[in-house]
């Protein structure tokens, strides 16, 4: 009878290896329909795709409908529009997939199921970036319409691309924090300071550090490189065939230093951003107790 029972109760994979591939899709579509479902997600949805249409009206407008000037404009409010939006959204969903559901004793329940950590991991990661995609697809997408006719759509494609790569790289830092913090609230405030950091500190403290103690421009590219902000900025306008002078003598010695391969190069630094922290989350996850 004992032996009977052992067989009947569902086997615990901790520690399987490799994932089963049904299982893997099984629960990334869970996640996924459970982070459409959400209200931030839908919101942040809403609000990329309202401005992303104002901004392809206003510089359509500004431009006297003259074409590619306008879509000009547009590809590079986008590009402001990403920078501000999508770090935040998804360093927000990213920071609160675990840990609000390890305070619910959602996730014991789960890991109770014969599925292994890393199952449930990559399912999390997997459905919330496809989430983040679509989100970015839809903001794109209207824009697109809304420029019909009036510009690159390769062009178009490939800072719609460089955009989801941005959101997966701000999302597996916010995994990373989900899973090390036990607290959503601590979690959230954590998240919104790494999005202040990034996005707005950054700037001001390279510029100040560049004033004060006179880097040499190797340092200051080197800076601007580690933030997938900026990286993602200058991939950006690299694409647009714009000369990274805008950047000022970094971006000068960039492209006097690595030509054709500084795009290369900077896809390279948001990959790193996306592979490192979901490296060191998933290590971590499998690890700590719950």
């Amino acid at each position: 009878m004992t032996a009977m029972r052992r067989q009947a109760e569902p086997v615990r994979r901790d520690d399987a290896w490799p994932v089963s591939p049904r299982l893997l899709t099984t629960l990334a579509l869970k996640e996924l329909r459970d982070a459409l479902s959400n209200k931030w997600v839908l919101l942040f949805t809403i609000a990329f795709a309202a401005l992303a249409l104002g901004l392809a009206a206003l510089a359509r407008a500004s431009a006297g409908m003259t074409g590619f000037a306008g879509f000009g404009r547009t590809a590079a409010s986008l590009v402001n529009l990403v920078l501000l939006l999508t770090p935040l959204m998804a360093l927000s969903v990213g920071a609160t997939c675990i840990v609000t559901e390890r305070e619910r004793g959602m996730l014991g329940y789960l890991l109770a199921q014969p599925v292994s950590r890393t199952e449930v991991f990559l399912a999390k990661y997997i459905g919330l970036a496809l989430a983040m995609t679509a989100a970015v697809a839809v903001g794109f997408g209207v824009s697109a319409i809304a420029m019909s006719g009036a510009g690159d759509g390769a062009l178009f494609l490939r800072l719609a691309a460089l955009s989801a790569l941005l959101a997966w790289a701000m999302l597996a830092v916010g995994v990373l924090v989900s899973v090390v913090l036990r607290r959503t609230g601590s979690a959230v405030g954590v998240a919104v300071f790494i999005w202040l950091t990034l996005a707005l500190l950054a700037d001001v403290g390279i510029i100040g550090a560049a004033l004060t103690t006179r880097l040499r421009t190797v340092t200051i590219f080197s800076l601007t490189l580690v933030n997938p902000l900026q990286a993602f900025k200058m991939a950006s306008l690299a694409g647009f065939g714009a000369g990274l002078d805008v950047l000022g003598p970094a971006g000068v010695w960039a492209t006097t230093e690595f030509g054709r391969r500084l795009p290369i190069l900077l896809y390279a630094s948001l990959l790193a951003w996306i592979v490192l922290p979901l490296l060191a989350a998933w290590v971590a996850f499998r690890r700590r107790p719950l």
